[in-house]
């Protein structure tokens, strides 16, 4: 029996550039208050950190934490509550929300249960998901803060992360489908057994730059089991998730 089929699958969904577009504003605005946050983390008191620095560290830690916060609170003492609410509080965030129309609809059509799990803080991303009118729609949000596991920070792609949530959840891999933009959190979930679906349409030209080969020319590697532009196709792609 095909996995869609079912009413106890378990759909864990990404948030940015997933179910909205967050390159269109949101990400540029993070990415301008994460620049000066860290150029003053990195400074000597007066003159803050070059801009060559300031890349190498954000997109360093990125690439071997998940986030970059989890990188400056291991090497350079910063509080993470601070850094995410320094960098995710943004004061016109509703007006730099774009996103498909339909979403409620489409979420209340796939069977089984619906799960949240985000990377972003969960202030910021409760904020974007009642913009949306999708707060209804998840039985869980699961936001970076709450992704710890023995007291330690385990975000995306984290393998004891999913695990984690696997256990808690009570929830078996083959039955849970995780829907992402980023290639990383994917292997991850498919090395657990956990099925994937890998949305396209919101990466950008800056969201590929350095990244893995294949997310930069869009191909759809191994672990990926279906790739749609849009969520919205996943209805019609369900028969690919087995």
């Amino acid at each position: 029996m095909s996995i869609i089929t079912r009413k106890d699958t378990v759909w864990l969904f990404d948030l940015d550039n997933t179910l909205h577009n967050a390159s269109h504003a949101i990400f540029p605005a993070i990415m301008g208050r994460m620049n000066d946050y860290i150029a003053r983390v990195l400074g000597d008191g007066t003159t803050p950190a070059t801009p060559e620095q300031v890349e190498a560290a954000r997109t360093g830690y990125w690439r071997r934490y998940g986030v970059t916060m989890l990188g400056l609170v291991k090497h350079h003492n910063v509080d993470a509550a601070h850094f995410l609410h320094e960098t995710h509080n943004l004061e016109q965030l509703h007006s730099m929300i774009r996103a498909e129309t339909g979403l409620r609809q489409l979420l209340r059509r796939l069977p089984g249960r619906k799960i949240l799990l985000t990377n972003a803080p969960h202030r910021y991303s409760t904020k974007v998901v009642r913009h949306l009118g999708l707060q209804r729609q998840f039985s869980h949000h699961v936001a970076v803060e709450a992704m710890t596991v023995h007291g330690k920070m385990r975000p995306k792609p984290s393998r004891l992360l999913l695990r984690s949530l696997l256990r808690r959840q009570q929830l078996r891999p083959g039955r849970c489908v995780l829907v992402e933009d980023t290639l990383a959190n994917l292997r991850t979930a498919h090395q657990l057994g956990i099925r994937t679906a890998w949305v396209t349409q919101y990466l950008t030209q800056e969201d590929t730059a350095g990244m893995a080969h294949q997310q930069k020319r869009l191909i759809r590697p191994a672990y990926v089991d279906v790739k749609v532009k849009s969520v919205r196709q996943l209805p019609a792609r369900l028969h690919h998730l087995r």
